[in-house]
């Protein structure tokens, strides 16, 4: 059973950066097409960005495309997220899950608790 651990947010100013990571253990995280996703209060839980398990193939929501970079490091086990230029409507808890080629929804059934980003105005 894979646990997922999001940490790495917080509070800042519009046009500032943040760097969420996403820890797992139970899985080799390096076998897996990784996804991060975000949930803003009163709304769905969406798709942010994904990576294939291959360094190099990225996929990014037009939301994001050109601001957020993910990355990941095999050998830690562990997924990034930079997200630079925030914007107020950045704010959501993000979260990081595995997902198939070119879908937009998390694979696994256990989500972890998120990290929460908020972007002031």
């Amino acid at each position: 059973q894979v646990q997922l651990v999001e940490s790495g947010g917080g509070l800042v100013q519009a046009g500032g950066s943040l760097r969420p990571s996403c820890a797992a253990s139970g899985r080799t995280l390096s076998n897996y097409r990784m996804a991060w996703f975000r949930q803003a209060p009163g709304k769905d839980r969406e798709f942010v960005a994904a990576i294939a398990w291959s360094p190099g193939s990225t996929t990014y929501d037009d939301s994001v495309n050109g601001r957020f970079t993910i990355s990941r490091d095999n050998g830690k086990n562990t997924v990034y997220l930079q997200m630079n230029s925030l914007k107020p409507e950045d704010t959501a808890v993000y979260y990081c899950n595995a997902v198939h080629p070119g879908q937009r929804v998390g694979l696994w059934r256990d989500w972890g608790q998120g990290t929460q980003v908020t972007v002031s105005s």
